[in-house]
């Protein structure tokens, strides 16, 4: 199993819709996907269920809004969210708790979010700089993502994992980059992008040296604990809708210069390999189809109302994705072993 964090600090590139069709199109070409949703906010969750799936999930132990009784069964019915497995930590009483994944398809899962994984952010804060002497419950604390993860992915056999992170550098997604092997940056060609760089590259170099140094030595025996990785494995365009106020030429500006500063800010060398894993258009228009059907935009049919032209956008995003999916396989193959 090898765990694939999507991040970048700077909101509204993409990040969520790149991750929901990203899954879909590893389980196309034949992967088993475990998607994990660590941002609070939790847009991959109710991408990928719908309303009365997440009251199921997110039923509070009280019915505070007088609902009608649900149906009698949903994909949720039996399942738990991130939350629900730190919950134990959060409140002092114990370790985590096993979770059941939502299955989505056959050979997709989910690991939901909930709102709720927001107030775990200053339990993790704390626990950082405890965990550098040794505090085992600290770092049972800071390891908590890492062991719900591999115990999911363990239960459902899944060789490849996802994982939804916020935009930002809080300690929640600290915790959440710490258990992934693997780090694919969405960027926008726009100047906000470039200065997140700049911020993100020095930030990652220094979680990890600080856990790979002071932490991970210190790990109690038996506790598994990730190793901190985070490798740098590319970088994807997303590129935003046509703006009669956002000449190209503005947009082409900014996009030649995101190779240079990934390298500098992110790498730290020059290569002459690039980094850029793949482009993907922006399909605004598929999107709240797509969104109603409850389905990728890259399986929108007549039906679900991609009609004329739209078809023709249809396979271009298919393709487009099927791309991304493998070219990012193909990167994750060439990874040297543990």
């Amino acid at each position: 199993m090898i765990s694939v964090a999507l991040f970048n600090n700077k909101g509204g590139v993409g990040k969520t819709t790149l991750a929901y069709h990203l899954a879909h199109m590893l389980q196309r070409l034949g992967n088993r996907v475990l998607a994990v949703d660590l941002d609070p906010q939790s847009n991959l969750t109710a991408a990928f269920l719908d309303e009365d799936e997440l009251e199921a999930l997110w039923e509070p132990e009280e019915d505070l809004f007088g609902r009608e009784q649900r149906a009698l069964f949903v994909r949720t019915e039996n399942s738990g969210t991130i939350a629900d497995a730190v919950r134990p930590i959060l409140r002092g009483v114990g370790d985590i708790r096993a979770i059941d994944p939502t299955e989505i398809v056959d050979g997709l899962w989910l690991l939901p979010g909930e709102l709720e994984l927001g107030t775990f952010e200053d339990k993790l804060s704390a626990a950082w700089p405890n965990g550098f002497t040794g505090d085992e419950s600290a770092i049972r604390t800071t390891t908590a993502f890492h062991r719900v993860i591999a115990a999911s992915a363990a239960q459902v056999g899944a060789e490849i994992v996802l994982i939804d992170v916020g935009p930002n550098l809080g300690a929640i997604n600290r915790s959440a980059l710490l258990a992934a092997d693997t780090v694919v940056m969405p960027l926008a060609a726009d100047l906000f992008s470039l200065l997140g760089l700049h911020n993100l590259g020095p930030t990652l170099r220094g979680w990890r040296h600080n856990w790979q140094e002071l932490v991970l030595p210190k790990v109690p025996e038996g506790l598994d604990a990730p190793r901190g990785a985070m490798a740098s494995l590319g970088y994807v365009i997303m590129q935003p809708s046509v703006r009669l106020d956002r000449p190209v030429r503005a947009y082409e500006r900014w996009l030649s210069r995101i190779p240079d500063v990934y390298q500098k800010a992110v790498l730290e060398e020059s290569t002459t390999e690039s980094s850029e894993i793949a482009t993907i258009r922006n399909f605004r228009s598929l999107m709240p189809l797509a969104h109603d059907a409850r389905k990728p935009m890259f399986d929108l049919r007549p039906a679900d109302g991609a009609i004329g032209s739209m078809q023709r956008y249809v396979q271009i995003c298919l393709q487009e994705f099927r791309h991304l999916a493998e070219r990012l396989l193909s990167r994750l193959e060439q990874l040297p072993g543990p």
